[in-house]
């Protein structure tokens, strides 16, 4: 049984991303969807949310029923090794795309040979990332159709909530409150 991981942030799920798991599963028997924590990132939803999210779409997605969805909680190399993966699928949109995973390719493979499967993303949803979306959403645009439902409620709520704190935490001074700047005092 050959089994794949698809890996990402998925911070939030998009239609491309279920693409390349439909995609994936047509190629190896099992496919684990794992949710990543770029430390490079700051997400938007917490990493039970998008798993939350991920283990919905793929419920109600024919052919996708089966899919695992697990945190990949240190080095993708060693979710793999843990889950009997033989290799890592990756969607390209991109020339971009490309120039960014193949270090991260060449380097798992280097660390415990697991090779890297880039599967083209469908030129229809090519468009689509998660850092657009989520763009989009934070000034007012629509992208429900760029996610599975519910999603973009989600990431709208999620937005509002980060703006809600950062207004708290920016405090009187900068909501108006006078201050003796130019007073002479």
């Amino acid at each position: 049984m050959t089994i794949a991981v698809c890996p990402g942030s998925f911070d939030p799920l998009t239609l491309g991303h279920l693409d390349i798991v439909r995609r994936a599963r047509s190629l190896f028997d099992e496919v684990v969807l794992g949710v990543a924590r770029n430390s490079s990132k700051s997400a938007l939803l917490s990493a039970e949310q998008r798993v939350e999210i991920a283990r919905a779409a793929l419920a109600v997605s024919p052919g996708l029923e089966d899919v695992r969805v697990e945190i990949v909680p240190g080095l993708l190399v060693d979710f793999c090794r843990d889950v009997g993966a033989v290799a890592v699928v990756k969607g390209l949109r991109g020339g971009a795309d490309f120039d960014a995973e193949l270090p991260m390719a060449l380097m798992n493979r280097h660390l415990v040979g697991v090779e890297t499967v880039f599967v083209p993303g469908d030129p229809a949803l090519a468009h689509i990332a998660s850092s657009l979306v989520k763009d989009v959403a934070r000034f007012g645009g629509p992208v429900d159709d760029l996610v599975p439902a519910g999603v973009g409620d989600l990431v709208r709520q999620a937005l509002a909530d980060r703006a809600a704190r950062a207004a708290r935490a920016d405090g009187p001074a900068q909501q108006g409150t006078p201050t003796t700047e130019g007073t002479g005092r």
